[in-house]
């Protein structure tokens, strides 16, 4: 049985994103700020320019393998557990008292041009040191689907050895460009059933965003939230569902004819659907702690 409900304690949670993450935390856009608030979440997050040596200019899914796995790992980690102020282009309502400690729970997310990943599925895995995407951008030749999957079965060694600490993975916005739409929903699909499949712990969980903004309510300003149809990754009836009830792999919520920036009405889609698996992620973690 999945327990929904928020956390008991004020939880402090950092958010590493670039602009559609500020977008999707805004008052004035997505509101994800006001629901993490409303739910016991003390919000900070990272941006460009953040960090040691700007590694938050670095969010794309090869800059994971060095944020997580690379030889300044643990300068970068000790700076986002230890992170407690705003880094958005947007403003975002938080709560106004700091709890102490550090930041528990860890969203990371890749911005849009990550869904163009190129290749073939049928690609071979890389082994980690082989693996020629690790460090670098999406517009490397070697944003692949195969490589891809091995930055963040790699991404587990790491994760397998902070428990304290509950890491979730939001896919990255899909994209208009149906050139490699494909591949991205194949790569999402393996990040929801299969990438965790035999990881034995509880700190680690995937929401697939991608999922969620690629059907609308019948223009990218009116949202599906809350019917049956179209696709969807929420909580209802007891159980958590990922519903891929149209075929599309594409962005449905563009800001305009070159923009994939999702729109307020696909963010706000985004946060009616994400808090409570939220805090079916973070009540499912606080139990394997205390077991």
């Amino acid at each position: 049985m999945y327990n929904a409900n928020l956390p008991k304690k004020t939880v402090k949670l950092v958010f590493a994103h670039h602009s559609c993450g500020s977008n999707w935390l805004a008052d004035d856009n997505g509101k994800l700020g006001i629901a993490l608030a409303k739910n016991n979440y003390y919000v900070s997050d990272t941006n460009y320019g953040w960090g040691p040596e700007k590694i938050g200019d670095q969010t794309d899914i090869g800059h994971w393998w060095s944020w997580f796995r690379g030889e300044k790992s643990k300068v970068y980690m000790d700076a986002l557990y230890t992170e407690n102020e705003k880094h958005g282009d947007d403003d975002y309502c938080r709560l106004s008292e700091i709890p102490p400690g550090e930041n528990e729970v860890i969203l990371f997310k890749s911005c849009y041009p990550n869904s163009n990943l190129k290749g073939s599925p049928s690609d071979p895995i890389p082994p980690i040191s082989e693996n020629p995407l690790r460090g670098l951008p999406s517009r490397s030749e070697h944003h692949t689907v195969s490589n891809a999957m091995g930055i963040y079965i790699d991404l587990l060694e790491y994760f397998k050895t902070r428990q304290d600490k509950l890491f979730i993975t939001v896919t990255a916005p899909p994209v208009m460009n149906i050139q490699w739409s494909e591949n991205t929903r194949l790569f999402n699909n393996w990040l929801v059933y299969e990438w965790l499949k035999d990881y034995p712990y509880k700190n680690v969980a995937v929401y697939d965003l991608y999922n969620v903004l690629t059907s609308n309510g019948g223009s990218p300003q009116i949202n599906d939230l809350g019917l049956e149809s179209g696709n969807h990754h929420y909580f209802k009836d007891g159980t958590i569902r990922h519903i891929i009830g149209e075929k599309c792999d594409t962005n449905k919520y563009p800001v305009g004819e070159k923009d994939n920036h999702p729109d307020a009405a696909g963010n706000l889609k985004a946060t009616g659907e994400f808090i409570d698996i939220l805090n079916i992620f973070y009540n499912e973690w606080l139990s394997s702690k205390m077991s």
